[in-house]
């Protein structure tokens, strides 16, 4: 059975190249019929994957069928709430494998592993924001895979640390310190997940009119973890032994993340450019690119032609690496299934109960959404599932009066928020496991005061944004 369970993943591995590329095709074509075709395989993905994932998960997928069902009951257009139902999680797929084949390539190269350990080895003044800014940096690239690969370099660091309660808290503030650069990456960075769902459930928002505010966020969250990092560090009873200092120029060991950066940016604005593809569109065309390319340079000369390593390393990312996110992409699948669906048979519902929100302060609505995307986190809630179901039951911005920007700063920069305490997400239980604490530790111990100190600052800045011209 094991057996037979590999090589329905193994064919599922295979099947998400072509929902990939489906979609990719969808971004420049706009054809519903093929992102119908992606949507089916993607289903049929999703059904292999259930095989062989845990309970929670399954649990996700029954969720989606009660919702068929009761929008098959009650609405007569039900198909095309369940095909953009469809559309949106394999969207979300589909973009989380083009990410993941870039996370793969670049976990295997010596110069991104030696730019971390660098990072890892800054002294304790400056550890934390050298971690932070490469966990922001990382995370551009690499999504949770920076947490993964800064923090194993973490632990990999503090192990020679003889005293316990020293190594203990030293990995804790290192921990802390990818975490928060990388929730950071949330708040406006056109790869997230956090922004593309944003920027298509807000009316009237686009990625560059929201930048800059989101931006604002993204320096608080940084500066607020460096500023709370330094007052309240922990004070030792005995002076740590001296340790040599770290040599070596910043730009020698970030060059090669740093021009990965440029080449996405480069890319992605050319292909804009040329193409007038949105610029979630053009990532995802780009990144695998960039992977296959960076796959064949990393291929060894000794070991023969540098093509058939690469078919060879190619077929193992999709055969057998891919299967092994199989948790996280039926989790992502229905995370924007039960999204999109909820909010299609869920807003007619709310309407025909007369409850009016438009006579809620619009500065309540958007403090609100600052606060209810972490909460909901920590019952369980994905932002992905919490996001497509509140945002389609708000007024648009232009209903309330506000600017756009207002609002997906607020929902990102709960999103983030999210990211850091939600003992759910895939993040504090990385974090969880490098540390060996209970998840919900990380969320509520760890982080706890940093998320209410960015909480207010954050609802502070979204409700200066209401009223700015």
């Amino acid at each position: 059975m094991i057996k037979g369970h590999e090589r329905i993943n193994a064919v599922a591995g295979l099947l998400l190249a072509v929902v990939m590329l489906g979609m990719i095709l969808f971004e420049y074509s706009g054809s519903h019929v093929i992102a119908a075709i992606a949507g089916g395989l993607a289903v049929l993905v999703v059904l292999a994957f259930c095989l062989s994932v845990p309970a929670k998960e399954v649990t996700f997928v029954a969720i989606g069928l009660v919702l068929v069902i009761w929008a098959m009951a009650t609405h007569q257009d039900w198909p095309a709430g369940l095909l953009k139902a469809v559309e949106t999680g394999t969207f979300v797929i589909a973009l989380y494998c083009a990410l993941s084949a870039l996370r793969s390539a670049a976990i295997r190269s010596p110069a991104i592993l030696e730019c971390g350990r660098f990072l890892a080895r800054q002294p304790p003044g400056r550890r934390y924001l050298a971690l932070t800014i490469g966990g922001h940096l990382f995370g551009l690239i690499l999504m949770y895979g920076s947490i993964a690969l800064l923090g194993s370099l973490a632990v990999e660091s503090t192990a020679s640390e003889p005293d316990a309660r020293i190594r203990r808290l030293r990995l804790r503030r290192m921990l802390v310190a990818i975490q928060r650069g990388f929730a950071a990456t949330l708040c406006w960075s056109p790869l997230t997940f956090s922004m593309v769902i944003t920027l298509a459930l807000v009316p009237g928002a686009s990625w560059g009119a929201v930048l800059l505010p989101c931006l604002v966020t993204t320096a608080l969250m940084i500066a607020v973890g460096w500023a709370m990092d330094t007052i309240f560090k922990p004070r030792l009873t005995q002076t740590p032994p001296p340790r040599p200092p770290e040599s070596g120029s910043w730009l020698r060991y970030l060059r090669p993340l740093i021009l990965l950066l440029a080449i996405v940016a480069a890319g992605t604005l050319l292909l804009y450019l040329l193409t007038g593809v949105e610029v979630i569109g053009a990532v995802m065309t780009l990144v695998p690119l960039i992977a296959l390319i960076w796959s064949f340079a990393q291929a060894d000369p000794a070991l023969g032609p540098r093509l058939p390593q690469t078919r060879r390393r190619v077929a193992a990312f999709l055969m057998q690496e891919l299967p092994t996110y199989r948790s996280q992409i039926v989790l992502l699948f229905m995370a924007g299934f039960i999204g999109s669906l909820g909010a299609f048979v869920l807003v007619p519902a709310i309407q025909r109960t007369g409850l009016d929100l438009t006579v809620l302060p619009p500065q309540l609505i958007v403090v609100a959404m600052v606060w209810l995307v972490p909460l909901t986190g920590q019952i369980g809630m994905n932002p992905i599932l919490a996001v497509s179901l509140l945002v389609p039951l708000l007024p648009s911005p232009e209903v309330l009066g506000i600017p756009p920007a207002a609002m997906v700063v607020a929902i990102t920069g709960g999103w983030a928020l999210s990211g850091t305490t939600s003992p759910f997400t895939a993040s504090v239980l990385l974090v969880a496991s490098f540390g060996k604490i209970p998840p919900r530790d990380v969320g509520l111990k760890w982080n706890l005061a940093y998320v209410l100190v960015m909480g207010v600052l954050i609802s502070l800045w979204a409700l200066l944004l209401t009223v700015l011209p």
